[in-house]
């Protein structure tokens, strides 16, 4: 069985969010091979995928899994895998991924990148929670459910420079929500070429900071299409491999856009 790992949301190696993508022959091997999989891999996610016949839906089953649990919904995991489709010619055009969060479409576009559309995040406006300041490490100014999907408390800040400096309780921060919370703030200089910045803490599932998190972009990008009056943005997560997300809201669909770079390819023996 093949395997390769994947830096998602960038096209240059070691930036970006790493992926473990494993093209399978048949039909999903049992759940603890596959937590175990990505436990060795011990990436933020690890995709799974195997071909389905062609009369139905879609065209690949995917599945995602962290270190410690399998998730409804990952972005750079599924740019991931339909990088490796393309690159290996296992598949041409856009590619229907049959997953827990329905089916999820992944287009190819100019010069390498990858165009995903996934279902927009509802969000629900909620009162700030006691103590998630103190374990955030900073004062929100609004706060948001971002639905079953995601699972994580959307947190605006009050500047880019507060998202960058920020240094959680991350023990304390996984109170607050299913996966985690995302920090979010509007670009200090839009002529850097994105239009917001974020970062991503998600306790609950094994990842203490994730590197680029394409799913919490299904959330970003209607608050901030909202209060900028624009539907096609770019986010930048400020962790430190950091990465770019561009973000097109389409009413219930929200586009997700960027590149992604092999970087290991090499046969699972166990």
């Amino acid at each position: 069985m093949r395997i390769r790992i994947v830096d998602a949301f960038t096209a240059r190696p070691f930036t970006g969010n790493p992926a473990g993508v494993l093209l399978l022959d048949d039909v999903f091997p049992d759940d603890n091979r596959l937590q175990n999989i990505a436990l060795e891999v011990n990436h933020a996610e690890t995709a799974f995928a195997h071909r389905l016949p062609g009369d139905g839906e879609a065209d690949w089953a995917l599945r995602w899994f962290t270190p410690a649990t399998e998730v409804n919904m990952c972005g750079h995991a599924t740019l991931a895998t339909a990088h490796v489709l393309y690159s290996t010619g296992a598949h041409e055009g856009p590619v229907r991924f049959a997953t827990r969060s329905g089916v999820l479409i992944a287009t190819p576009g100019e010069n390498g990148s990858i165009t995903l559309d996934f279902p927009t995040a509802p969000l629900t406006p909620v009162e700030l929670p006691e103590g998630v300041a103190e374990a955030l490490g900073a004062e929100p100014l609004t706060a948001f459910d971002t639905g079953p999907n995601i699972g994580d408390l959307l947190l605006e800040l009050a500047d880019e420079k507060t998202v960058h400096a920020l240094r959680p309780d991350l023990k304390a921060l996984a109170a607050y929500s299913e996966r985690g919370v995302i920090a979010t703030a509007r670009a200090e200089n839009p002529d850097l070429g994105y239009d917001f910045v974020s970062r991503c803490f998600f306790p609950n599932v094994g990842i203490d900071e994730d590197p680029v998190t394409g799913s919490a972009h299904t959330a970003l990008a209607p608050y901030w299409s909202e209060r900028l009056g624009r539907t096609d943005l770019t986010g930048l997560q400020a962790s430190p491999r950091s990465g770019r997300v561009r973000t097109g809201l389409r009413g219930g669909r929200t586009l997700l856009t960027g590149s992604a770079v092999t970087v290991v390819e090499g046969e699972l023996l166990a």
